[in-house]
């Protein structure tokens, strides 16, 4: 991939971020590192710390997201994340809108690589 690429990728993902913090939190609570492997695990996006927190606090003040400090059995407490109903009805939200997105530049492509575009 040349560099031209790979920052398009990289500006494609940090849109995508939000959208995927929120998905995750739609299932169950979690702590921040559990959040970093899930968006790992499930979409290939390696996200630092440094990225992860401040996105979480926005989320926070933003009322999409309310958070707990927990003791934890193996070190310090930890601050478990989850979606308000707020929260959740802007999940739909995104995701309808990402979904419809989706599917608009799929079609584009699918013309365009078929050579199928007529306008």
């Amino acid at each position: 991939m040349n560099d031209d690429n790979e920052q398009w990728v990289v500006q494609l993902r940090k849109g995508a971020l939000e959208l995927c913090m929120l998905a995750l939190l739609a299932s169950q609570e979690r702590y921040g590192y559990q959040i970093a492997q899930g968006l790992v695990e499930l979409a290939g996006l390696v996200v630092s710390e440094g990225t992860i927190y401040p996105l979480l606090s926005r989320l926070q003040r933003e009322g999409l997201v309310s958070s707990q400090w927990r003791e934890s059995q193996a070190g310090p407490p930890r601050k478990y994340y989850s979606l308000t109903s707020t929260g959740r009805e802007t999940l739909a939200s995104k995701a309808r809108a990402w979904q419809q997105f989706n599917r608009s530049v799929n079609g584009i492509l699918e013309e365009a690589l078929n050579g199928k575009f007529s306008g």
